[in-house]
Parts: structure tokens; sequence; C-alpha cells
């Protein structure tokens, strides 16, 4: 095992958070930092010399684009191993027509995501979210009969790393049933998840809660609109901790105005939503600021991630986490 020059790019605050004394210690024992771990500007000169050397980055937030003016001041940079989920804001045409290696812990980053998912649904299905603000009425909820988690249906939109995993933690439910609509998804993985896979017009009317797990891109903006929200049965719940432009909201607002709908977002669009947004008001949606990806301790399953990418590349080993540019096409 070779120790590689490397250095992390990120802001102060992120490298703070990602890494603690013991995955600073292992991060110097892994590579050669030339006392310098942590770079937070790539353009400042001061730092010309040392990327003039620099074989791998971690990098993540705070991290800029890798364009060809950056690349070019990095001749011998082999691969960038990203520290956080999505590196559509890192990739450049120059970085994939060097070449370089490069990783995501988007795999890391997808297991609060999903657990917080799992979270959600069975609270939604005790419709605990829509009574936070509680009267003496609602102590009669035991009337309700849409409460429960038994012979319902979620909808998962979008087969990714986290649709993929809120599928596998829903299985040992059994009151439970998943659909999954996604195009680019394989029938055969979905059933080996637990669930069943289905075009977007057949799951809907079937869904007594939508949780949406598709990556932002322009073909996905508004893929939720007002037929998709017409189409789900009365008193389903929409949940959203993928992204915010997925989901039209002026739609979204006029059905839950109507209590037709509960909706519990997590990301908005545009986020955060203005204090005087009418869905804020409304007694039947939540909305949670952006809490469900790695944030505090979990944060450190990002660096180790990251961390154990550059063991595999220390080691000669292919990467665990590798990302094609034909993958960033059609993911987050």
């Amino acid at each position: 095992m070779t120790r590689p020059r490397a250095h992390a790019v990120m802001d102060e605050d992120a490298f703070a958070l990602l890494f603690d004394d013991t995955r600073r210690a292992r991060f110097a024992e892994l590579a050669d930092t030339a006392d310098r771990m942590l770079i937070t500007d790539l353009d400042d000169p001061s730092v010309a010399a040392l990327l003039a050397e620099a074989e791998v980055l971690i990098t993540s937030w705070g991290a800029p684009r890798l364009d060809a003016e950056r690349l070019n001041r990095m001749p011998r940079l082999r691969a960038v191993l990203h520290a956080a989920g999505s590196v559509q804001t890192l990739v450049s045409d120059e970085l994939w027509a060097r070449g370089i290696r490069l990783t995501s812990a988007a795999d890391a980053n997808a297991v609060p995501v999903a657990e917080f998912t799992l979270g959600a649904i069975l609270l939604t299905g005790k419709r605990a979210f829509t009574r936070l603000r509680s009267t003496d009425s609602d102590w009669n909820a035991w009337q309700d009969r849409r409460i429960g988690n038994v012979d319902r249906t979620v909808g998962i939109v979008g087969f990714s790393r986290i649709g993929r995993r809120v599928a596998e933690l829903l299985r040992p439910f059994d009151g439970i049933r998943v659909l999954v609509s996604d195009p680019y998804a394989d029938a055969d993985a979905v059933a080996a998840a637990g669930a069943t896979l289905l075009p977007l017009e057949e799951m809907l009317p079937r869904a007594d809660v939508l949780s949406l797990h598709a990556p932002s891109l322009p073909a996905t903006r508004h893929m939720i609109a007002a037929d998709q929200l017409a189409a789900l049965p009365d008193g389903a719940t929409l949940i959203n901790t993928a992204r915010g432009a997925l989901l039209d909201h002026d739609a979204l607002l006029a059905e839950c105005r109507t209590g037709r709908l509960d909706a519990l977002l997590d990301v908005t669009d545009p986020e955060p939503l203005p204090d005087d947004h009418p869905l804020r008001a409304l007694p039947n949606v939540a909305i949670t600021p952006h809490l469900a990806g790695s944030l505090g301790t979990e944060a450190r399953r990002l660096a180790d991630s990251a961390l154990d990418e550059l063991a595999a590349y220390a080691a000669g080993d292919a990467a665990r986490h590798p990302i094609t540019r034909e993958e960033l096409a059609i993911s987050a």
C-alpha cells in the first residue's frame, strides 16, 4: 500500500463535522497530507504548490466545481472521493475527460434518509403529524377508521439507493404493502426488496402513502403535480424527503386545503419556504427543516465512506462506490 498525497477540500464547518480526531488520525495514516489536511479554497495562490502534487481529493460540502481551470492546477490528480451524497455540482466535462476516479458517499447518506422516511411512514399511518396541535376532540381519534398501519399500501417513487432501503425497511411490517414506480428499475430487484413494480399511473390510486425518492433532474421537475395528486385516494399522505422540485407545491396546497390529502415535507421548493407560505398554516401539513439527511454524528458515516475509498485506492483496489457519467445522468 502506498500513501498518496491527499487533501480534504470542503469548508471548515463540514470538515469539523465529518472528521473527528479518530477520523483525522486515519486520514493521516492512509495518506501524505503534507501537513495541510484541509484546503478550503482551491483558488488560493498559497496552496498552488500543494495542489500541483495532489493525487487524491476528499471533497464534501463547500467544495467547488472541478472545472478545466482548476484541474489544470492539479496535473497529478487521479481520484476525487466525495464525502457527501450528490456530486452534480462537483463534476465537469473535463473531470470525465481526464478519467479521474470519482466516488460518492451516497450509500452512507441513504441510511438516515431511509430511517427518517420509515419513521414518517409509520407515524403518518397513526395520523400523528396531523394531531400535533391536538385538542380535546382529538382524544376520540379511535373513531377515525383511516388510522393504522395494517392493510396499508406505500407507494415509492424512485427505486434509488434510498427508495430501495425504504422498501427493505418496510419488509418486517406484514400489514404494509409496498409498490414501486421507476422506469429504470428491474422488476426482479424490486421484488427482492419486498415490493412490486408498477407504472406510476397504476400505483397512485392504490397508495395510502406516497413517498418520493427520485432524483432532481430537468425531466423530473414537478413529476408529482395536479393530475398525480388527484389520482391519490382520499386520506392519502404525501412524504417528500428527496428534493422539493419533484413536487408542484401549488397543486399540493390545493389538495391539502380541502383536507383530502396530508403531507410531510422535509424538502421544499424554494427551500426553506417563506414564513408566510400558506402550506405552513395548514394543520394537515408538517414541514421539517431538511432533517432526513446526515446530520450530527451521522455525518461521520460519510467520512468513513470516503476513507474506505481512500484505503481502496491506496491498496490498488477497485472503488467501492464509483460514480460514472452514465449513472449521473439519471441520478441525483
